[in-house]
């Protein structure tokens, strides 16, 4: 017997191939069936892909007349309700008439409050573009203009008044863009981006710990969905003052927006392997993976919202890291010793 291997390519005859399944290539054959799914995507991605999906015009139309029509059937009832009952009763109809005023009163001043933090936002909004289009043109006249922004921002705050003060000691000496506002970002938003940080931790550690713990359908998403509105509406007060319920919304849609877009919902092994060991977590136990990874997101959701609500682009300081961020808020969450 001839114990000679033949090395080569393999030719497979089809002639005795069912009827129909002869002239099948590798470039005609149908894709091969993805029998092993991957786990479905955690809380943190789907609140970032419901959140950060644009709603449709037609639903906006709905809400919007809904909203309208049971305001104006509530508008009429109640002035209804009290015309008849200043017609039967002055005194009570007195007293509704009294409360109705101040119930509007409290929604003017609502008001009042939402409009304001959103021009507190715009405020933000126009100091970030100055300051990159002062850095992209090393403009100093531009420059000085930002740092008068930023000093203007925060001059009624106590907690940035150190800050201000060293910065208006050593802006004098410095002559070109990039150094004044470095020193503008290293001495005002320095002790400000450490507050920021341990907000994103503190959100981190809460979701990672109602994930894996509670057991409940759904709970994690409810938890990573309250959790990162209030972390971000949290930033945003550090960095810009009280910060309006609608505002708060609309820097949400952006930030989880902006996360969708760049595909950073996505978190890679190198993360969660760095993080208290989430692969191997991931193995032992599916909800402690799932901590672990709705952690690092919501993490990346808190160096985003830095980055929209601070004045200043990450230049003279470094942008905080997520895995950082993750390995401080989870220490010792799942077991990770430093």
């Amino acid at each position: 017997m001839n114990d000679e291997r033949k090395s080569g390519p393999v030719l497979f005859d089809l002639e005795d191939a069912p009827e129909g399944r002869a002239d099948v290539r590798p470039d005609t054959a149908p894709p091969v069936p993805d029998l092993e799914r991957g786990p479905p995507p955690a809380a943190m991605q789907r609140v970032a892909m419901m959140a950060g999906r644009r709603p449709n015009r037609l639903a906006r139309w709905f809400w919007g007349i809904l909203v309208m029509l049971v305001t104006f059937f509530v508008g009429v009832a109640a002035w209804e309700f009290v015309l008849d009952l200043l017609a039967r009763a002055p005194v009570l109809g007195w007293i509704a008439t009294g409360l109705v005023g101040l119930f509007c009163l409290v929604l003017a001043l609502i008001a009042l409050r939402e409009l304001a933090a959103f021009g507190r936002l715009r405020r933000v909004d126009r100091i970030q573009t100055g300051a990159a289009a002062a850095l992209a043109e090393a403009d100093l006249t531009r420059a000085r203009q930002v740092a008068n922004q930023i000093d203007a921002l925060y001059a009624g705050r106590d907690d940035a008044r150190w800050g201000r003060e060293a910065f208006a000691e050593a802006r004098e000496g410095i002559l070109d863009a990039d150094g004044l506002l470095g020193l503008a970002e290293s001495k005002i938003l320095a002790p400000l981006d450490a507050r920021a940080r341990l907000e994103v931790e503190a959100a981190a550690r809460q979701v990672a710990t109602v994930t894996a713990v509670v057991p409940l359908a759904l709970a994690d998403v409810f938890v990573a969905l309250t959790a990162n509105l209030r972390m971000i509406r949290r930033i945003a007060e550090v960095y810009g003052g009280r910060s309006g319920t609608l505002e708060t919304w609309k820097l949400t849609r952006q930030v989880l927006a902006h996360l969708v877009a760049t595909g950073a919902v996505a978190v890679g092994d190198d993360l969660i392997g760095s993080v208290a060991g989430g692969g191997v977590l991931s193995k032992v136990s599916r909800r402690f993976g799932e901590g672990v990874i709705n952690g690092a997101l919501t993490a990346r959701v808190g160096v985003a919202a830095m980055e929209v609500c601070r004045p200043l682009p990450f230049v003279a300081l470094r942008r905080p890291s997520v895995t950082s961020l993750v390995q401080r808020a989870l220490t010792g969450l799942f077991g990770k010793r430093s």
